[in-house]
């Protein structure tokens, strides 16, 4: 041994055994008294905000289009096009605009339900499978039907598997009946395989090509999570994977709890793919390593705790949570008639359910939809972000798809917009509805009247209406105007009102009766709360009645929000005990939606508002001198 190889061995051994003392004298010190527990670090995600403003965050969606049945599957491609597909086999071709979606085209695909719908990671292709067992390819850029195959197999699932620029496009189809994968490309004139392969035991419900790691996962109808190349000899040995066997991983969690899959997505790294599954619970993987990553629980029964509770942030109206629990119920039936998957529920079901998870382009969060909405989670930090479409009570939606970009619109034409903002949008199918809703970060426009919301609101009709939509819209478009406007004359100036009579037509009339009949004259703001709003209409100090001499019920319309100031509301003291109290808000307070009556908006006299506001007030939030009704004139 050299003399500095042997001086390095002596401190390294004088290192040791100084730090063997250190460690004893440690010991032998005896901590008296509670030991301070540092408390862990919050994990913050950098330029969260960022990302953030690159995602929808409206509560409400902005516009809904019909299809011609059930819609069941939505997707977003490479390219900016958005397909979508009905229950009856109909498959619709949309492109993104700067602002919402244009209908390109629209093709009677298959003669019976879709199975499934892909796209290629470029963009460039789709490919649908049908319970008619048929398989059918497209060009997207030139929304074209470019081949179809018949096969004696009914299909379980597709896939493209092959990255972008690859000259030869492949897609994968999984057989119903088996355990076996099948390898098309969509130009070739046969219908026969250029490739069998298996990967799991058993049938095939769930596929996705990881295009960061040329990998295949797949999810047999036993809730078995496989791995695969993408490229012959399609080999389950992976080198670059961080777990030599599987044992090591948590890929056996969905056979352990008896459950099978029905979704799976990959993130865009490539790092991440989450599962949904029957017994509702959200499983994200890290793929290298097959372990979990987060779980979270979506199961009924966490909901129904959650409405236990008082003071639960999540607690909704218990009308409004038993007609959502109803329809949860239904929803459950349905999966469980069903003995082996998704797909046999698919086949056997005139109603397709696809309650999937969607990555944004960071990786970082995830959106899903629930009972109560669509979730927005911050996957890195472990917070829920937003639930956006909470307060659409009527809508149980699925099928997600994501958007994230700015398009310019379609180059030589005179809607061109050079100077387009980002405008993120998630497409997605609701339960028993023939439309397709786009959830953006603008909230819809208030329509002007019953006329407006019915044929120019949100809600488009791009198709033949339902009977049922046809006879309201008619007469809505043959009805008499009715009134819509009241100006409240007080003693600090007039404040001009439209009522919503469309929306809350018993609330309005209570409203219109006791102002015609002079029961608000002389009555004072008896509530002035700064930054929260102004309250009258108990002209008795007695809590006043209605016109009907009794309280009445509650009429929420998922169009009218607490979300900005000047609403007109009505005061109450619990569910349906609605009298002759109201208020105007001074500031938004989505706290109140679903619990107090909107049936007004202010649209003249803000600064009159905004001077009661201000008023000095005693212990009792009640004004230190009296502001009154005069009267008020209904228009």
């Amino acid at each position: 041994m050299s003399k500095r190889t042997q001086e390095q061995q002596e401190n390294s051994d004088n290192e040791n055994t100084n730090d063997i003392n250190d460690n004893q004298n440690d010991q032998s010190v005896q901590t008296i008294g509670p030991v301070r527990v540092k408390p862990k670090k919050k994990k913050i995600l950098q330029f969260e905000q960022v990302y953030l403003d690159s995602l929808p965050c409206a509560d409400m969606y902005e516009k809904s289009y019909m299809h011609r049945d059930t819609l069941t599957h939505t997707l977003v491609t490479e390219t900016e096009f958005i397909v979508t597909a009905s229950i009856d086999g109909h498959i619709k071709f949309w492109k993104k605009q700067p602002v919402g979606i244009e209908f390109v085209k629209h093709f009677r695909a298959h003669l019976d339900v879709i199975i499934s719908i892909s796209a290629s990671v470029d963009g460039q292709f789709l490919c649908s499978i049908g319970a008619d067992r048929y398989i059918k390819f497209f060009d997207v850029v030139n929304f074209d039907m470019i081949n179809m195959i018949h096969v004696n197999f009914t299909p379980g699932c597709c896939e493209w598997i092959h990255r972008p620029g690859a000259t030869k496009p492949l897609v994968a189809v999984s057989d119903f009946d088996s355990n076996k994968i099948f390898i098309y490309e969509p130009r070739s004139e046969s219908n026969v395989p250029i490739q069998t392969f298996t990967i799991n035991e058993h049938p095939v419900s769930q596929m996705k090509f990881n295009s960061t790691f040329n990998c295949i996962i797949s999810i047999d109808v036993q809730g078995n999570i496989e791995y695969c190349s993408a490229s012959e000899p399609y080999s389950t040995d992976l080198n670059f994977l961080s777990f030599e066997f599987k044992v090591e991983t948590d890929l056996y969690d969905l056979l352990k709890c008896n459950t099978t899959a029905t979704s799976l997505t990959v993130s865009k790294n490539g790092l991440l793919f989450a599962v949904s599954a029957r017994d509702r619970q959200i499983r994200i993987f890290k793929f290298l390593t097959g372990k979990l990553f987060r779980k979270y629980d979506e199961s009924l029964s966490v909901f129904q705790e959650l409405q236990k509770d008082e003071n639960s942030p999540f607690k909704l109206d218990s009308i409004d949570f038993g007609r959502r629990l109803a329809v949860e119920r239904e929803i459950e039936k349905i999966e469980n008639s069903s003995n082996r998957n998704i797909l046999a529920q698919k086949l056997n079901s005139p109603i397709v359910l696809a309650s999937n998870i969607i990555f944004d382009d960071s990786s970082n969060f995830i959106l899903y939809p629930t009972l109560l909405g669509i979730k927005l989670v911050n996957i890195f930090t472990n917070k829920l972000v937003k639930i956006l479409g909470r307060v659409e009570n009527t809508e149980r939606f699925f099928a997600l798809s994501l958007y994230q970009g700015r398009t310019q619109g379609i180059a030589g034409t005179t809607d061109r917009k050079h100077d387009a903002k980002n405008d993120p949008t998630i497409i997605c199918g609701a339960y028993k509805k023939h439309r397709l809703f786009l959830f953006s970060r603008r909230e819809p426009e208030e329509p002007e009247d019953e006329t407006s919301a019915l044929i120019k609101g949100r809600d488009v009709f791009n198709e033949k209406p339902t009977s049922e939509e046809r006879i309201m819209m008619q007469q809505a478009a043959s009805s008499q105007p009715q009134i819509a406007n009241a100006i409240i004359h007080t003693t600090f100036g007039d404040i001009h009102i439209r009522l919503f009579a469309f929306e809350c037509p018993k609330t309005v009339e209570n409203f219109i009766t006791h102002s015609r009949n002079g029961y608000y004259n002389g009555c004072i703001f008896h509530r002035v709360i700064k930054s929260f709003m102004i309250q009258t209409g108990d002209p008795n100090g007695d809590g006043g009645v209605s016109v009907w001499g009794n309280t009445f019920e509650d009429e929420f319309h998922r169009t009218l929000k607490h979300d900005r100031p000047f609403t007109v509301s009505m005061a109450n003291c619990g569910v349906n005990t609605n009298g002759s109290q109201f208020f105007i808000t001074t500031v938004p307070v989505p706290q109140l939606d679903n619990v107090h009556t909107v049936f007004g908006r202010v649209t003249k006299g803000f600064d009159v508002v905004q001077e009661i506001e201000k008023v000095r007030t005693d212990k009792n939030d009640k004004p230190l001198k009296d502001i009154k009704i005069n009267s008020i004139k209904i228009l």
